[in-house]
């Protein structure tokens, strides 16, 4: 691809052109006309002139034609002076004088005026003056050749300074390319000296018409910062977070190979099942947060009852192994509603209600609720558990945070993986404390999911 500055200079020098040549044909074209404006007055004047010096016993002809156009300064040097012909005829058709120069036949047939015609293998260019008093007729012409090299000669002196004057302006408009594209070559210095680990925001001052692309790559920068930072945070995480329940699965496994007792053996092999149960969901967390923060989880368009009945069948085991029952309830209005995106819908609504029970206490229960809202809809997830204390309230959705009420039993992903779920679902994750105890966890949509074909 062709360099900007090389397109640049390339429409600044075919623009210029475009104007260069136009004006040299207009320059040519009004030159020309001035010109022949400005000698056909010359040759009526001459004309004019000639026929009142011309009197009976008075001066030649020649003589005449010298007072109405006199010569003009160095004449050997231009070739253009005396290059006018005269012819006196009478009115009655006799010619009466002609300058020295002039053919033998009449320069012109026409009665009176400007006109043109070819005498003796040269065309004329004539002005016809009729003097009634004194009876005669006078004809004053130059040749259209000598005007043609007169005009040339003009535009040739015109144009040669303005052909001179265009490569001094291609240099000129190519400096000043280079110059105002100075800032855009610093920035790509910059930029091409930095390491892969150098995400610091461009701090250079710039053009105003660069700052939008500083801007860009600013905010490029700060989003690939904070990518990296997940990524880290991630993979420190879960290698910390694996560690413990694997240490703990080996341990408990060695205490239930040399249990002396069968209740030992049956205590320790509850624990490896609580720390299988634990890595388990731990892993799924990890991975629906990758899969949300890239956008993974979505399927074909499911209804929203569908929906509110999957994330119930997903989250059982869990409720029943701590005693919770589970509740669903969707308005009838929006039963029939089809997602566009169910699988970050399902991510989102079973971490909550996965975080409801693990908040809830043996026979408590967790509710999954839609309902419309304005003129869009809402689920709700209620629970009677210990709610969010409130120094934790602020944090609560950060990733890998975890409340002191929860520590030890949830990951600190579960409302971080609900949140990127819901702002990629245009939706908005709300948490509000219930009377006397639990909490809602409110998801909410500005619109309704669109019907069903058909209906």
């Amino acid at each position: 691809m062709r360099s900007l500055r090389g397109r640049l200079f390339l429409i600044l020098m075919t623009a210029t052109g475009a104007v260069w040549l136009s004006a040299a044909v207009w320059i040519h074209v009004s030159t020309r006309a001035e010109l022949n404006r400005a000698l056909d007055n010359r040759l009526a004047e001459a004309a004019r002139m000639v026929g009142s010096l011309v009197v009976r016993d008075g001066p030649t002809l020649d003589a005449a034609m010298g007072m109405a156009a006199p010569a003009l300064p160095g004449e050997d040097r231009h070739g253009y002076a005396r290059q006018l012909s005269c012819q006196v005829w009478g009115l009655d058709g006799t010619r009466v004088a002609a300058s020295a120069q002039a053919p033998r036949e009449a320069l012109s047939v026409a009665s009176q005026g400007v006109s043109e015609r070819e005498v003796e293998g040269i065309i004329w260019r004539v002005y016809t003056h009729v003097d009634e008093g004194r009876g005669i007729r006078v004809m004053v012409g130059d040749s259209l050749q000598v005007r043609e090299r007169l005009a040339n000669d003009m535009l040739l002196g015109l144009m040669w300074p303005a052909a001179v004057v265009l490569p001094l302006l291609a240099a000129a408009i190519w400096l000043s390319l280079r110059s105002g594209l100075a800032p855009l070559q610093r920035m790509a210095g910059d930029l091409s000296r930095r390491t892969a680990e150098d995400l610091a925001p461009l701090d250079a001052p710039a053009p105003p018409e660069l700052a939008p692309i500083v801007a860009a790559l600013n905010g490029l920068f700060r989003r690939v910062r904070t990518a990296r930072q997940h990524e880290q945070d991630f993979t420190a995480y879960a290698a910390h977070e694996l560690k413990t329940p694997l240490a703990g699965l080996k341990m408990q496994a060695e205490v239930a190979q040399r249990a002396p007792d069968e209740a030992t053996r049956t205590h320790a092999l509850a624990q490896i099942r609580t720390a299988v149960d634990r890595s388990d969901r731990l892993v799924r967390q990890l991975l629906d947060m990758t899969a949300v923060d890239q956008g993974a989880p979505q399927g074909a368009p499911r209804s929203l009852g569908r929906i509110g009945a999957e994330v119930l069948e997903l989250t059982a085991p869990v409720a029943v192994a701590r005693g919770v029952r589970l509740g669903f309830d969707c308005a009838e209005a929006l039963t029939g509603r089809l997602q566009p995106d169910p699988g970050l819908l399902v991510v989102a609504l079973r971490n909550l209600v996965e975080n409801a029970v693990q908040a809830s206490a043996a026979e408590g229960r967790v509710d999954l609720l839609f309902r419309l809202s304005g003129g869009g809809w809402r689920a709700e997830i209620r629970d009677e558990g210990h709610g969010i204390p409130p120094a934790a309230r602020a944090r609560i959705t950060e990733r890998f945070f975890r409340a002191a009420a929860t520590r030890g039993e949830g990951s600190g992903l579960g409302l971080a993986i609900v949140e990127a779920a819901a702002a990629r679902l245009g939706a908005t994750l709300t948490l509000e404390p219930r009377r006397p105890q639990g909490e809602t966890a409110m998801l909410t949509f500005a619109s309704l999911p669109p019907r069903p074909p058909g209906t």
